[in-house]
């Protein structure tokens, strides 16, 4: 059975970071790509960033230059760091594994999914 649980969420304040992480198990994804999406309340869900199997990275502009996704294949792990945190970063953040090797923006593009983890960015 997979599953993907995130872990690292909490609540900051403004200018803060924090490092988010995502484990896999029962399978090994380190030929899938991962992506990162986030959920504020009352909005739909959307793409935050997402890593290819080689490491290249792919993110939102809401988020460049801000967040960072790493992947550690031997760990079947993946890592958001997000720094210089906004208010509008707060959401349930969730990673997700893709359908093959690449990153994409729309959900459907991905076929495991994690439960979530809260972040909440205070002024």
């Amino acid at each position: 059975q997979v599953q993907l649980v995130e872990s690292g969420g909490g609540l900051v304040q403004t200018g803060g970071s924090l490092r988010l992480s995502c484990a896999a198990s029962g399978r090994t994804f380190s030929s899938s790509g991962m992506g990162w999406f986030r959920q504020a309340p009352g909005k739909e869900r959307k793409f935050v960033g997402g890593i290819m199997t080689g490491g290249w990275t792919d993110y939102d502009d809401s988020v460049k230059g801000r967040f960072t996704i790493s992947r550690d294949n031997a760990k079947n792990t993946v890592f958001l760091q997000m720094n210089s945190l906004k208010v509008e970063d707060t959401a349930v953040y969730y990673c997700a594994v893709a359908r093959d090797g690449g990153v994409y923006l729309f959900q459907s593009a991905y076929d495991y999914w994690g439960q979530g983890t809260q972040v909440t960015v205070s002024s």
